[in-house]
């Protein structure tokens, strides 16, 4: 006897065709191709024509049509409320489908959803309604587009010549209003460490404001190096109170804390085209504050704020 369950394929099904038209019996059947008899009676009951008659070819359509039906997008989520529920409140917090899968590995959820199935339910009929809590809003990924060009400053030290232990690094950037609406920008800066997000709004990229807002962090959190840009904005770096290390001309990839930090910023809250004129200092900060209490991949699914406080008391012992 084979085993107690087993799916048939075209071949089976031919053979099986076969056997009937010889007059075989079910039992005599299973016994040819391995089977349980009941995979043979299910099978005739369950593909046969209307007339009765078996056909091989039109019972491989029937498991076709039945496989293409037996999984949904979002199965996992629908069949699961609790899950769906859990997945929903995550999402209204600001959570990402990354940060949601992540945090149920970390906290040894037996039943769990992966990033990918999140957005697979987000994408489907089920989920819809729920892609307004995503940063992004959309359903595909946008493409990305080039950096512009930026402008170069004189007296600056090159982060090539940063020593092979420098402290505590902290990466800088800013972000602006379209042109032609408002010359309102942000000062950005981000821990290497900790993933930790600081900065304010600025009423434009004059040199003086970015350094009263780099001074006001450097007192607020302890930094050792500072990595820029060569920005016209960072030209008072001097009077930062840390020292700076600049990177070459338009090679962002040797500070890629502070633009992927840029772009959780914008995809969140802050898209490209945003007024930031419009935005106060106290929002500003308290979206800041928001993106501190994400759960980080890089950070084992942390939070910037907790990873701070576990760095803060392992300073103190």
């Amino acid at each position: 006897m084979g085993n107690s369950f087993s799916h048939l394929g075209i071949f089976e099904r031919d053979r099986l065709e076969s056997l009937l038209d010889r007059g075989c019996s079910q039992t005599e059947i299973a016994k040819i191709l391995g089977v349980h008899k009941s995979t043979v009676s299910r099978e005739i009951r369950k593909r046969s024509m209307e007339t009765g008659m078996y056909s091989a070819g039109a019972a491989e359509l029937k498991a076709g049509v039945k496989r293409s039906n037996s999984k949904y997008q979002g199965m996992k989520i629908e069949q699961h409320p609790w899950l769906k529920k859990h997945v929903i409140a995550e999402l209204k917090r600001y959570r990402s489908p990354d940060e949601i899968a992540g945090r149920m590995i970390i906290e040894g959820w037996k039943i769990r959803i992966s990033a990918d199935a999140i957005y697979r339910w987000l994408r489907s009929p089920f989920g819809q309604q729920y892609c307004r809590y995503l940063c992004t809003k959309r359903y595909r990924k946008k493409p990305q587009s080039k950096n512009p060009a930026r402008h170069t400053i004189p007296d600056m030290t090159s982060i090539h010549a940063m020593p092979p232990d420098p402290g505590r690094v902290a990466e800088g950037d800013t972000f602006l209003s379209p042109k032609k609406v408002s010359k309102a920008a942000a000062v950005l800066v981000c821990f290497r460490d900790t993933k930790l997000l600081a900065g304010d709004l600025v009423k434009s990229l004059r040199p003086v404001h970015t350094a009263r807002v780099m001074r006001k962090i450097g007192k607020e959190h302890h930094i050792d190096a500072l990595v820029l840009d060569q920005g016209i904005e960072n030209a008072e770096h001097g009077t930062f109170g840390m020292a700076t290390y600049f990177c070459d001309k338009a090679a962002p990839r040797q500070k890629p804390l502070a633009e992927s930090s840029i772009g959780l910023s914008r995809r969140w809250f802050w898209p490209k085209g945003t007024d930031l004129s419009k935005v106060s200092s106290e929002e500003f900060r308290e979206k800041l504050e928001i993106l501190n209490n994400k759960y980080r991949k890089s950070l084992r699914y942390r939070s910037a704020n907790e990873a701070e406080r576990d760095r803060g008391m392992m300073e103190g012992n």
